[in-house]
């Protein structure tokens, strides 16, 4: 055994994602590592070489589910049973309703939702099995309620806040913790694409803190930074009428 703990992080390739490993290997913790880029997770691999715990790249595609499920019994078999999965890894289109895209918003649901089903299908297979397990499933505040140019990332992340919640209520009574992550504005690749302004924008490195934190603890959904979620929360619980005039002025 290479550690105490097994984790497996999807879409560690960069962002929240990479760097939530790097600081997890500052403990005595080993740290499997999925996202289609070999190149990118050997270099993270490498930036741990020197701290207390490992980080092995396990490349794949999260869109290919026989490959999913044929890593996850390859990494099962060669580091031993796997105690947390965090469920990271999506994309991200700025798309919108004058612009509409099929193609665009199938692509979304792959990625984002798809990808997630691929890898919970035998992560929980071998949680139920052992009667233990912890999976955390990476959403976003963008899944609250409709927002203009997130008409594909949006809807993604609705259901898998909508499936966090579902999972819990089955899996928690069997031993299974199961969180949710709702990040505002993290600054990383996927909104650098952004062209507008992000209130609050967070540091990567103080998300994957705040990431870690949250898993460490009992709460149900991990949410950062908390100013900015809590505004967003307290304008979601707006009436209709009055929650779409508001977002159709912010789109002006």
């Amino acid at each position: 055994m290479h550690s105490e703990k097994t984790i497996w992080i999807t879409g560690a390739s960069s962002g929240i994602g990479a760097e939530t490993a790097l600081q997890m290997a500052k403990q005595k913790v080993h740290i499997l590592v999925t996202a289609r880029s070999v190149d990118k997770l050997k270099a993270l691999a490498d930036k741990a070489k020197d701290l207390p715990g490992t980080i092995t790249p396990a490349p794949c595609d999260v869109t290919d589910q026989k490959a999913i499920t044929e890593l996850y019994a390859k990494m099962e078999d060669e580091h031993g049973p796997i105690d947390v999965v965090l469920l990271n890894a999506g994309t991200y289109f700025g798309d919108s309703g004058t612009d509409f895209s099929a193609d665009s918003f199938k692509k979304t649901f792959d990625i984002n939702v798809n990808g997630v089903a691929h890898c919970l299908e035998p992560a929980l297979k071998s949680f139920l099995e052992r009667g233990k397990g912890h999976v955390a499933i990476v959403a976003s505040v963008a899944g609250f309620r409709g927002l203009p140019k997130s008409v594909s990332y949006g809807p993604t992340k609705a259901a898998l806040i909508n499936l966090a919640e579902a999972l819990y209520a089955e899996l928690n009574p069997k031993g299974i913790k199961v969180q949710v992550i709702n990040p505002g504005f993290i600054k990383t690749p996927l909104t650098d694409k952004n062209d507008f302004e992000m209130p609050m924008l967070m540091p990567v490195e103080d998300a994957a803190k705040a990431l870690i934190k949250g898993l460490d603890s009992n709460a149900f959904e991990i949410f950062f930074p908390w100013p900015f979620v809590v505004l967003v929360k307290l304008i979601d619980m707006l009436p209709n009428k009055l929650y779409l005039w508001l977002v159709s002025k912010l789109e002006r």
